[in-house]
């Protein structure tokens, strides 16, 4: 199957890491369904797609508006790529503040807008306030790669099929089934004060709901999904997975204010035993 890419950008996305976490995939034909809870640009998604071809896919994430633009390039490809081709003839700053004070209605309008935004605000960051707002300054891109339409559509075709859903990711205590691959990536715990970022959705991703994700991450573990998860290399998440197979992977982040913090990054990628033995990678 070929290797859809990201058609966003997006803070902590995997695209680099996809060799290191390839490691401990399943073999190909062996998941009946693979489960991703936080979706965010969906760069393992169509990695591990592509990879090992699970039968069925349930794709999450509580920001509406990611969700529905996943289900308009999943279902009508063709009216996002329409208007796409649109804004990038009109693109410049003044249509770019138009752009952020729009509230669109239909889903190809919604997922236009999207990775319009996406694409030519500041540094490629997503980010709402606290009353959901996008409000990320303009981006000074002398050329915007707006997108790409080959990449789009071949998006699409891997999405088609999959159940796209806005939901929370604690549903899944009642969703997940012994069997399941399930791939988490939530919110980082912040490494400093000065590194908090969680300002993907108005509702804030703190220290209560990483332990309410390390108690689910239990659960389901009893239950007899293959698990994998990552996060920052930080005590706290080492303290709530110390009973698990916690891996180092190196990151090079770009994403920052200050050029100075950015670069390579250690995270951690956790892993349960179910996991460990079934995938091709070392124990």
């Amino acid at each position: 199957m070929p290797l859809a890419r990201p058609f966003l950008k997006w803070a902590g996305g995997k695209t680099q890491l996809l060799q290191q976490l390839a490691r401990f995939y399943p073999p190909k034909g062996s998941v009946g369904r693979y489960i991703e809870p936080f979706l965010g640009s969906g760069a393992v998604f169509f990695h591990f797609k592509a990879m090992v071809e699970p039968r069925r896919v349930l794709l999450w994430d509580n920001n509406r508006e990611l969700i529905d633009s996943f289900k308009a390039v999943q279902d009508n490809v063709g009216q996002v790529i329409k208007l796409l081709s649109r804004y990038r003839e009109q693109h410049s700053k003044d249509f770019f503040l138009a752009m952020r004070e729009k509230r669109p209605k239909s889903p190809a309008a919604i997922a236009a807008r999207l990775i319009y935004l996406n694409k030519t605000c500041f540094n490629g960051l997503y980010r709402v306030n606290s009353r959901g707002i996008f409000n990320v300054p303009f981006g000074k891109h002398r050329n915007p790669g707006l997108f790409n339409e080959a990449c789009l559509r071949q998006a699409a075709a891997q999405l088609a099929g999959a159940k796209i859903e806005a939901a929370d990711f604690r549903l899944l205590e009642l969703e997940a089934k012994a069997g399941d691959f399930i791939y988490f990536d939530p919110p980082y715990h912040p490494r400093s004060k000065t590194s908090y970022f969680t300002a993907y959705t108005r509702e804030l991703f703190g220290r209560a709901e990483q332990e309410k994700l390390a108690a689910l991450y239990r659960v389901l573990d009893r239950k007899g999904c293959l698990l994998m998860l990552s996060n920052s290399d930080t005590p706290l998440i080492r303290e709530l997975y110390g009973d698990f197979d916690i891996r180092e992977v190196s990151a090079r982040r770009m994403i920052n204010s200050r050029a100075d913090r950015r670069g390579a990054i250690r995270e951690l990628l956790v892993l349960n035993r179910k996991l460990v033995e079934a995938s091709r990678g070392p124990a």
